[in-house]
């Protein structure tokens, strides 16, 4: 069985093919190139790499977001194609799921934070171990966050390209309680979205390439100013 995972949500354009029990192969762009003018290739040369074609992918997973709107597009259209092309089913997975599970280990909170700008973080919580969900997909402030935080006993430990803004005010408002995770673990990879989407297809939570849709969390910005000029409030 093979499972490919694409994460084009965030800074780095990652994608991924798990065979059954392994990580077949993985691809990781990090250096602020186009993700519209290189996932493709990118993807061409890990399949060629990896002796496979398209059609030897039996369910497509794609990070929806949240995270960049235009990074958040171009990965889910990706999918789409390449489902539609040899008619495999598609798996939807969070982008903040996927960060969360570079650390599922970890004996405590795990908190994946992704700037949202405007003083927001893009985050939900997680149960280290089990990696059962404390909350739903959201945004909000930093400083809601660390509020909520501070309620409780456990360690926490961050990651996600929030940590690089927010590190600071984090340390100050969490102390010793606050943990951040290793470079190469704070970033998206795509190994942990076909992960993700490997348990989904098995559970047959899965979906056709035309279901596939982007989960932005968020007004645009367009949207917001918009809002803003006809005197609608929103968060």
């Amino acid at each position: 069985m093979n499972i490919f995972g694409i994460d084009t949500c965030c800074m780095a354009a990652t994608a991924a093919v798990i065979t059954d029990d392994r990580l077949a192969a993985q691809v990781v762009q990090n250096n602020k190139k186009t993700h519209s003018q290189k996932i493709m290739p990118m993807i061409e040369f890990m399949l060629r790499e990896a002796d496979m074609s398209v059609g030897d992918i039996d369910c497509f997973a794609a990070a929806t977001g949240p995270g960049s709107f235009t990074g958040v597009r171009i990965g889910v259209a990706t999918v789409k194609a390449l489902a539609h092309a040899v008619d495999k089913p598609c798996a939807a997975v969070s982008t903040l799921h996927a960060l969360a599970n570079n650390t599922a280990c970890f004996d405590g909170i795990i908190c994946p934070i992704l700037d949202a700008r405007r003083g927001q973080v893009y985050n939900a919580l997680f149960r280290g171990g089990s990696m059962e969900r404390m909350t739903e997909d959201r945004a909000l402030s930093m400083a809601k966050l660390c509020e909520e935080l501070k309620e409780t006993n456990e360690r926490i430990i961050f990651l996600g390209d929030g940590v690089s803004v927010f590190e600071d005010e984090i340390k100050r408002e969490l102390g010793g309680r606050a943990e951040f995770a290793q470079r190469m673990q704070r970033m998206n990879l795509a190994a942990s979205v076909a992960e993700i989407g490997y348990e989904k297809f098995i559970r047959g939570d899965v979906c056709g390439y035309a279901e596939l849709k982007p989960d932005y969390h968020r007004l645009s910005q367009a949207e917001r100013e918009r809002n803003e000029r006809m005197g609608v409030r929103t968060e």
